[in-house]
C-alpha cells in the first residue's frame, strides 16, 4: 500500500508516547507501548476495541507488511528509523510500534464465582524481571489459563519487554493486580481452588498427576522462589527433577519453570 493519508509522527506526539517506557506514565496515562510486526500484528488481532489501538507508528519500509486497511486513517503516523528507534526504546527499530489502552482488571471476584469447570490461575509471586513475566503470559494463554494474579513487586506486564516477551498476547489472559497475594490466595481456596506450589523439596512433579479442576499455579521469585507465607497454604509441593547427580545450576528460570509444571498439569 502506499503511504497516502498518513500523517507524519510529529515531535511532540513521538515525546508523549516515548514516555511510556516508565511506568508512572504508563500508570497515568493507560497506555502501553508495543514494538516490532509480530507483537503489534497480534495485539491488533486481539484487539478487544477498535478504540484500543491509540496510534500506530510506521516507517515506510513497513507498509506493505502489516494490514491495515481497516483501522482509521487519522491514528497511523509514519517515521523514519532513528525516531522509530527511540520511541521503541532500541537500538535497531523493527520499523513498527503500537500504542494501545490498557485493559481494566479482571477482578478477584470473577475467579472466585467460578463454580464449576476447568480453572487454571497462574499467580506470581514477586516476579521482577519483566522478560519472565511476558514470557509467562504467553505460556498461560497457550495452555489455556484463566487468569493471571500477580503480587506486589511483580513487573509490569505493561513494559515494553514484557509485551515483546508475551507475543502480543497480553490481550488474551484477564488479570488481576493482587495488594495481597497471600489474602487473594486464601480467598481462592475457600472458593474451591487448590494451591500448588513449586519448591526444591516438593513431590516429583511428573508423579502428580492432573490439577484439579480449580488451581493456582504459584510462581516465585527468580531469585527467593516463592515467599513462606505462601509455601504453607499450598495443597502441594512439587519440584522439577534435575537429571544426574549435579546439573551444573541451582535452578530453573523462572519462566522455564512455569511452563514446564503448566505442560504437566495443562494437558
Amino acid at each position: 500500500m502506499s503511504g497516502g493519508g498518513y500523517g507524519p509522527a510529529g515531535r511532540a506526539r513521538l515525546k508523549r508516547f516515548a514516555k511510556l517506557h516508565q511506568k508512572k506514565y504508563r500508570d497515568r496515562e493507560k497506555l502501553f507501548l508495543a514494538e516490532g510486526l509480530r507483537t503489534v500484528d497480534e495485539l491488533l488481532r486481539h484487539l478487544p476495541e477498535k478504540d484500543d489501538l491509540v496510534a500506530l507508528f510506521l516507517e515506510p519500509r513497513m507498509l506493505s507488511s502489516l494490514e491495515t486497511s481497516a483501522l482509521p486513517a487519522d491514528r497511523i503516523f509514519l517515521l523514519d528509523g532513528i525516531s522509530a528507534g527511540r520511541l521503541a526504546g532500541t537500538t535497531t527499530s523493527q520499523g513498527v510500534v503500537g500504542v494501545f489502552r490498557q485493559q481494566p482488571g479482571c477482578g478477584l471476584e470473577r475467579l472466585l464465582g467460578v463454580e464449576q469447570g476447568r480453572s487454571l490461575v497462574l499467580a506470581l509471586d514477586d516476579v521482577q524481571d519483566p522478560g519472565n513475566v511476558g514470557t509467562i503470559v504467553r505460556t498461560a494463554s497457550w495452555f489455556g489459563a484463566s487468569a493471571l494474579v500477580s503480587g506486589p513487586g511483580c513487573a509490569d506486564r505493561y513494559n515494553a519487554k514484557a509485551v515483546r516477551a508475551s507475543a502480543g498476547s497480553v490481550f488474551c489472559l484477564p488479570h488481576h493486580a493482587s495488594g495481597d497475594l497471600a489474602a487473594d490466595l486464601r480467598a481462592l481456596r475457600s472458593s474451591g481452588y487448590r494451591i500448588v506450589c513449586s519448591c526444591l523439596h516438593g513431590d516429583d512433579v511428573r508423579l502428580s498427576g492432573k490439577l484439579p479442576e480449580k488451581a493456582v499455579l504459584v510462581v516465585g521469585n527468580e531469585a527467593r522462589g516463592i515467599g513462606e507465607p505462601l509455601l504453607d497454604m499450598a495443597d502441594l509441593l512439587v519440584t522439577i527433577p534435575h537429571a544426574g547427580a549435579d546439573p551444573g545450576v541451582e535452578s530453573l528460570n523462572a519462566a522455564v519453570s512455569a511452563a514446564i509444571l503448566m505442560s504437566v498439569f495443562a494437558l
